[in-house]
């Protein structure tokens, strides 16, 4: 049952938003009730009476559109159906921002902090099946969010990060639903496939009797009875001919559990994958072969319904998207996305940078809240396959940008790190993103700079050890070097390094240049493990999405993302002028020395060809003006490979592609234009 049905309540027997059941990955969805639509809503300053579930009362979605009310309560009645006779009743929250009461008729069931960590309560004792009861659940939605885990929100008093905040998320703003489960049930269920050739599976049991309740794990066809101790169950879950999970092939398992016996069983169907997330000194590996991350950033914002998309296919469609771009890999910036996106990233091969959204201010208090909602990310999306790096704090966010600076902030971002490990110790994990690191597993970097030389320069800096620092400008007046490293202690090698947010450019088409040259810097340098371009789509004043708001492309002077974003690439030696004239229109012949970077696992070798084309032209030209064998090793940068091609005699586009058996393995352009000096009539002395 998946439509929320009640003649008693006419509010609440309209077309239910967001129909689809909320845990694919943990499905119980043979017995469940949406519980989205329209509520009853109260609130101060002449709100709407009523609020579409599940957006945020500031989105048009939700017709209501306020911002800054800080307290409401959402009212509906609801009933259990009577074949649920006999079941437990589960009444489950995808999230609510900030604090949640929950009453039925009146008493309360129950109360929870955290605004992006999903939530239930048995509430079996309270509802008689097939009578209606009233469901009020009152929200505190603090407007001073600085020191309660908030993300990109902004917040009243105005902090450091307004100019990277967006409009708040409060109240219910994930699904909200009913289940039903055994008498005895798994309240908690871990899979982890690392070990490549089965499943360890671990959970807690609650209900009846926890801790005497038969459990059995079903797996091809095959039963293992699970040992159960103080409530706890546990066990082995061995695959004789294993199929691995990668992004090439992203076959998963599906786990079913039954706990108990006859009509009072409790049973769900898990899913997980046999994979591995390791590094080796400065290299990430997946499944034991060599791992390089082509990422995007991904804030998970949507024009007319805030954090929470409008519809089952918008969520996922962001996914496929982010792969027809090019990407592998998507970060999931500060923000605890919803278990059917990650569900459709298992199933389609897609890896995750999952991180929880950060305070912005620093204080024990916020340290504590910062921490409190990581066990809670861990138990409900741990055992996807696809997530395949944990990050915590970002850029020093509710550290004061300060690390390096104060040995408690420093201390904060530690002990993050260590209880994350003690939560999961199968993944990779950051401990703040971007600057000043002090205990990590990957060194990543942030990075952004509009001067394509000194980038290429800095990089080169970057990748060598020569430098460890980079300019970071934190507001118009305010710049400041930021380091790799937070500490002198912190191990200068052996740790991988890449970067995790990059990009520049004012217009769409400086940014479509700037994602041409800088990313073949970054794939230049052998030691870089990997890149994060910032950012997929536009959000709100932010407009350095690759598409706009609404997902729709940009103007890119003729680039294919996929190109530049690309498994190979090829890498020019040039330092480019401007956008749309990476130099002046040769007079003599032109010879240029082009690179192969190729991150298979296998060597290639092909032939590389180059000949110019029409200004602005993005198809190839029939026939190469000149050709060279071409060869590259994984994970290094080839050899020089120079081509010489005929002065243009005016303005042209010079495409540069490499040929393998026939098809186009990588291609990148170079445009010849004129240089034209930047304008400074009208100046003033």
């Amino acid at each position: 049952m998946t439509i929320a049905e009640n003649a008693a309540d006419p509010i609440a027997a309209e077309a239910v938003p967001r129909p689809g059941y909320p845990r694919p990955d943990r499905d119980r969805s043979a017995r469940w009730l949406s519980l989205n639509g329209r509520w009853r809503f109260t609130a101060a300053d002449g709100a709407p009476e009523s609020i579409v579930v599940p957006f945020a009362w500031e989105t048009p979605a939700s017709g209501v559109q306020r911002t800054w009310l800080e307290h409401a309560v959402y009212a509906r009645s609801i009933t259990v159906p009577p074949e649920w006779t006999g079941q437990r009743v589960m009444l489950c929250f995808g999230a609510v921002h900030h604090r949640a009461v929950v009453s039925i008729d009146g008493a309360a069931v129950g109360s929870h902090v955290g605004g992006y960590s999903s939530f239930e309560f048995d509430v079996t004792d309270v509802l008689e099946p097939g009578h209606p009861a009233e469901l009020t659940v009152e929200v505190e939605a603090p407007a001073d969010k600085r020191e309660i885990p908030h993300g990109k929100q902004r917040s009243i008093p105005r902090d450091d990060y307004d100019g990277v905040s967006f409009t708040p998320t409060s109240g219910i703003w994930q699904s909200v639903w009913l289940e039903a489960r055994g008498r005895t049930y798994a309240a908690e269920v871990s899979v982890r496939g690392d070990s490549l050739t089965g499943f360890d599976i671990a959970g807690e049991l609650a209900g009846d009797g926890p801790d005497s309740a038969a459990v059995v794990a079903l797996l091809d066809g095959r039963e293992t009875v699970l040992s159960v101790q103080n409530g706890r169950f546990s066990g082995r879950l061995d695959v004789p001919s294993p199929r691995l999970w990668s992004p090439e092939s992203p076959h998963l398992y599906s786990i079913t559990l039954t706990v108990g016996e006859g009509d009072e069983a409790d049973r769900l169907t898990v899913t997980g994958g046999l994979r591995r997330i390791e590094t080796r000194g400065e290299a990430l590996y997946l499944n034991g072969e060599r791992l390089y991350v082509r990422g995007v950033l991904d804030q998970g914002y949507w024009p007319e319904s805030g954090l929470t998309a409008p519809d089952d296919e918008t969520l996922i469609r962001d996914l496929d998207l982010a792969r027809e771009l090019g990407f592998s890999l998507v970060r999931k910036h500060l923000k605890a996305e919803e278990p059917r996106w990650l569900d459709h990233a298992d199933r389609t091969g897609m890896l995750i940078w999952a991180e929880p959204p950060g305070p912005s201010r620093f204080s024990p208090a916020a340290a504590e809240a910062f921490e409190a909602q990581l066990p809670d990310l861990v138990r409900r999306d741990g055992n996807h396959p696809s997530i395949v790096i944990w990050g915590l704090y970002n850029e020093e966010w509710g550290l004061d940008w300060d690390i390096p600076g104060s040995p408690e902030r420093a201390a904060a971002a530690e002990h993050a790190y260590d209880l994350m490990r003690s939560l999961d110790d199968t993944r990779p994990i950051v401990e703040n993103s971007g600057w000043a690191h002090v205990k990590t597993d990957l060194v990543d970097w942030h990075y952004y700079d509009e001067n394509p030389r000194t980038w290429a320069e800095n990089l080169a800096a970057l990748a060598s050890g020569e430098r460890e620092s980079f300019e970071v400008k934190l507001r118009p007046d305010f710049l400041v070097d930021k380091s790799f490293y937070g500490s002198a202690d912190f191990p200068r090698s052996g740790v991988p390094v890449l970067n995790s947010e990059y990009g520049a450019g004012f217009t769409s088409l400086e940014r479509a240049w700037h994602v041409r040259w800088q990313t073949q810097e970054i794939r230049r340098h052998d030691r870089f493990s990997g890149y994060i371009y910032t950012e997929l789509t536009d959000v709100e004043h932010e407009m350095a999405g690759l598409l706009d708001t609404h997902r729709r492309p940009k103007d890119w002077g003729g680039l294919n993302p996929a190109d530049a974003f690309a498994a190979t690439t090829l890498v020019v030696d040039l330092v480019p002028a401007h956008a749309g004239a990476d130099l002046p229109v040769p007079a003599e012949p032109l010879t240029l020395d082009v690179h192969v970077s190729h991150t298979g696992q296998e060597p290639i070798a092909g032939t590389l060809h180059a000949a110019w084309g029409a200004s602005g032209s993005r198809s190839l030209p029939s026939s190469p003006e000149d050709s060279v064998s071409a060869q590259a090793k994984p994970f290094r940068l080839s050899d020089a490979f120079p081509l010489t091609v005929r002065a243009p005699g005016g303005p042209a586009r010079l495409h540069l592609w490499l040929e393998i058996d026939g098809k186009v393995a990588a291609r990148t352009f170079v445009d010849a234009a004129v240089v034209e000096e930047l304008n400074r009539r009208g100046a003033r002395d």
